[in-house]
């Protein structure tokens, strides 16, 4: 069926400014801009540009936010078939603050997100046991989150979750993931290990590993990932470039891994790409908006190999 992502949508309301404001303080922000995001439908949205076969469960409110949306999907060539309106909550929304650093602060009020329940969940059951490959976050139901995790590995589906926002996280949910992906701050919580330089980086790693996750791919920001598994631990390098806003980066890397897994590719090659697709799109504003093509990210990585 291709790549199935279970997963959250937040209408971004976005404020760039020169610095967070302190607390108590008022400063003037310099731009406002609202962009469909949230990491479920970024990380679908990611993987639909890039090539990926893409289908989305979740639901929205039945409000205008939900309604774009629908119509946002569609025109990504996303199966929206599976994404549910509902008529007591509204559609999520996130608050994003942006720094002239590029550095991002999110507030995140889930709304119809939350709303999605497990017996919905089990009546698309099929969908899970057919995929190629199961995207998931953590902005919904954790019990929700935790059940679709089961069902795919029951089925032998190989599951990616991208575990943000960052929470502690059981050994049973864990020991059914295949590729988790926390960045810096999230293998920190997931493990309760400080990490300041790279040998801390692998030791969160390992202890993920012991928590019976297969791979671990910890994300470095400019730095590149880290791959740690029971082959070894490998570093991929990342791509320099100037960040204007790193919202939705981490979002863009999980699709793509999603992509580049269910192509085949050998692993490294697909972080090397998916390090690619992160770097290209913290060079643009906006959560979806800023997600670049298969085309684009094959001319940037082309032209950085020359040099």
């Amino acid at each position: 069926m291709g790549i199935l992502v279970i997963g959250s949508f937040m209408m971004d309301l976005v404020v760039q400014t020169p610095r967070a404001p302190e607390n108590g303080e008022t400063i003037i922000g310099t731009k406002f801009a609202r962009f469909p995001g949230g990491k479920g439908a970024n990380q679908a949205v990611a993987a639909s540009r890039l090539g990926g076969d893409v289908t989305m469960i979740g639901k929205v409110g039945a409000d205008d936010f939900g309604k774009e949306f629908i119509t946002t999907l569609i025109q990504e060539h996303i199966d929206t078939d599976y994404v549910l309106l509902d008529d007591d909550h509204a559609t999520g929304i996130g608050v994003v603050t942006i720094e002239a650093n590029g550095n991002n602060r999110i507030i995140v009020v889930p709304g119809a997100n939350l709303a999605y329940r497990q017996e919905e969940l089990l009546e698309v059951e099929y969908l899970i046991r057919e995929a190629d490959i199961l995207v998931v976050q953590l902005e919904m139901n954790m019990l929700l989150i935790e059940q679709a995790v089961s069902i795919a590995n029951e089925h032998h589906v190989p599951v990616i979750l991208n575990p943000a926002p960052a929470q502690m996280l059981g050994e049973e949910l864990l020991s059914n993931v295949t590729y988790l992906t926390p960045n810096e701050t999230e293998a920190e919580i997931l493990t309760t290990i400080k990490i300041n330089t790279r040998d801390d980086a692998i030791a969160a790693a390992r202890v993920l590993l012991a928590k019976g996750v297969k791979n671990v791919i910890l994300t470095l920001a400019e730095e590149g990932a880290l791959l740690v598994n029971e082959s070894g631990t490998y570093h991929v390098p990342g791509y320099p470039v100037t960040a204007i806003d790193t919202v939705a980066a981490g979002d863009s890397f999980n699709g793509a891994l999603a992509v580049g897994i269910t192509s085949g590719l050998p692993l490294q090659e697909v972080i090397l790409f998916a390090n690619a697709v992160g770097a290209l799109t913290v060079t643009k504003e906006g959560a979806i908006p800023s997600l670049p093509t298969r085309e684009e990210v094959e001319a940037f990585m082309l032209r950085l190999n020359k040099h």
